[in-house]
């Protein structure tokens, strides 16, 4: 390969999938929308037109995971060189820290709402990168959205356990979009939802911009008005996405890229970070000692980033003193082998989510991320249009002084990455790990896996997971090896149940490019977590 790095192609773990090799794939949380994409390389579309046809898709087959009222993020290689997209959206004009006062931060309804950008990424993906006409991206996802798909099983059961809670059911346009026959549909039962297809129709026809300032904008800022919300017409044709340079960190040889704050990728490269300075390949890797090492590792940058990181512009640290070498090398000798310890921050100025991905024959590799967050998001349904809104609001803090304390126009702190990994400069894998918090957590894993281990893309996808949850709480995967499970018991991490639909062990997808002589194309793996899959001609 390109890279010079060998997987071990004949050792893995129990899974219903293999890798997949081709010229051209796309790899998703749920078939249809892989196959959308693919449908568009078939067209002679590239990379760029396959990811927003089967990000349309992921708004229909997966509404508990994202929707057409999403934020998205996107890292491309167009062949050249790297590019960012921060499409994640402020907040109302009128949030002010006094908006919410006596309050907390809103999990549902209206005062958790930020402009969506979702559909603003598709259109600046489409305009600067795309072939085919962006109408054509779209038609995949209306004949779904007309004409209906069978719910599959994993995402009709976290559909019904999102659909048993009171906050999300009790708010405006909930039930009548995603509770028809006044229930949830059943496995391998018809889903139409024809006022999404309604919206993806006159956003296939402007481009999307009747989403910003047009006929959705003035229907979103009207069932605003109504039902009590703070998001005007203003906060909405003010909104554009944008194009940032990815934060990068070196591990195993290769690069990590994750999009800048406000995003917690850096958390992820934080971690790696730390965890070379440690030793961890001495150690087997499904052994107590290695996974105990990454658990530490992560709680010690997640420990940095929910202190440090917000909005650029309001961070009392930069991105780069929370990667230098030197302070991470510090922070590490805080890391017993032998104990689980609750950490705070350091001081570093001292010195329910979609991810899906796609890669063309051209070289194109899209890695991108669309979410509501917390499953249904703020619960908030537009009536006649099917546009269910995402509940980033939520992320904001209250704490005076906080970097990431709600601000009018302002972008929370956000659990979307979407990832990159490079070597010398070149291209390697586009990746994610959906799933809140487990993002980072699901980046370090599988990469540490793959780059120090030697494990194939489609092994390290399906090989067991923790999850880290604050203080000494974690979750651990039930096929993680059971000496391991209570070694790390012993060290003192208390090990608990997840009984969340949302709070899950995420769900990645992974494309490594293959360039060895006489070898071209892709490698893909897809996460048996969800009803998805990787597909590629």
């Amino acid at each position: 390969m390109s890279t010079s790095h060998r997987f071990d192609w004949t050792a893995g773990y129990p899974s219903r999938r293999s890798p997949l090799f081709a010229r051209n794939i796309v790899s998703t949380s749920h078939p249809l929308a892989a196959q959308a994409g693919l449908q568009m390389l078939w067209q002679g579309g590239n990379a760029v037109d396959a990811a927003i046809a089967a990000a349309a898709c992921m708004t229909l087959v997966e509404p508990c995971s994202n929707g057409l009222g999403s934020d998205a993020f996107c890292i491309l290689w167009d062949g050249r060189q790297l590019h960012g997209l921060n499409a994640s959206g402020p907040a109302p004009a009128a949030w002010t820290p006094g908006f919410f006062q006596g309050q907390v931060m809103p999990k549902r309804g209206w005062g958790s709402v930020t402009v969506p950008g979702a559909v603003g990424a598709w259109a600046a993906l489409s305009q600067r990168f795309g072939k085919l006409p962006f109408a054509d991206l779209l038609q995949p996802a209306i004949e779904i959205a007309e004409r209906g798909y069978a719910v599959p099983p994993i995402v009709q059961g976290k559909w019904a356990m999102a659909a048993a809670l009171s906050e999300l059911t009790s708010q405006p346009g909930f039930a009548q979009a995603f509770l028809p026959k006044g229930r949830v549909p059943e496995v391998g039962e018809l889903f139409r939802f024809e006022e999404a297809a309604r919206s993806l129709k006159l956003i296939a026809a402007s481009k999307g911009e009747t989403f910003y300032r047009g006929e959705i904008a003035q229907a979103l800022a009207r069932f605003a008005r109504e039902t009590g919300g703070a998001l005007t017409e203003s906060d909405l044709a003010a909104y554009q996405p944008e194009w940032v340079t990815p934060l990068a960190k070196d591990f195993a040889g290769h690069t990590l890229h994750e999009i800048p704050p406000n995003g917690q990728g850096i958390a992820a490269q934080m971690a790696l970070g730390l965890l070379e300075q440690c030793g961890v390949t001495a150690h087997a890797v499904d052994s107590p000692e290695a996974q105990h090492l990454m658990i530490e590792a992560m709680k010690l940058a997640f420990a940095d980033v929910y202190r440090y990181v917000a909005e650029p512009g309001a961070m009392t640290v930069s991105a780069a003193q929370l990667l230098a070498s030197s302070y991470l090398a510090e922070r590490a000798q805080l890391i017993d082998p032998a104990r689980a310890q609750v950490f705070g921050a350091g001081n570093p100025a001292k010195g329910g989510t979609i991810y899906l991905t796609a890669a063309d024959e051209s070289g194109m590799m899209v890695s991108f991320i669309q979410s509501n967050y917390m499953g249904f998001g703020s619960g908030l349904v537009l009536p006649g249009y099917g546009i269910s809104l995402q509940n980033r609001g939520h992320c904001f803090t209250l704490e005076p002084g906080h970097p990431n304390q709600v601000a009018p126009a302002k972008r929370p702190f956000h659990t979307i990455i979407p990832a990159f990994l490079t070597k010398d400069g070149a291209p390697v894998m586009s990746f994610g790990v959906m799933g809140g918090n487990m993002q980072p957590q699901g980046h370090m894993q599988t990469l540490v896996r793959m780059l120090c281990y030697g494990q194939n893309p489609q092994a390290a996808c399906d090989a067991p997971r923790w999850r880290f949850n604050e203080g000494l709480s974690i979750n651990v995967e039930p096929h993680m090896p059971t000496a391991t499970i209570e070694a790390l018991r012993a060290r003192g991490h208390e090990i608990g149940d997840i009984h969340d639909s949302y709070q899950d062990f995420g769900a990645g997808q992974f494309i490594w490019r293959l360039g060895d002589p006489g070898v071209e194309g892709y490698v893909a793996a897809s996460d048996p977590r969800r009803d998805g899959a990787a597909v590629g001609r």
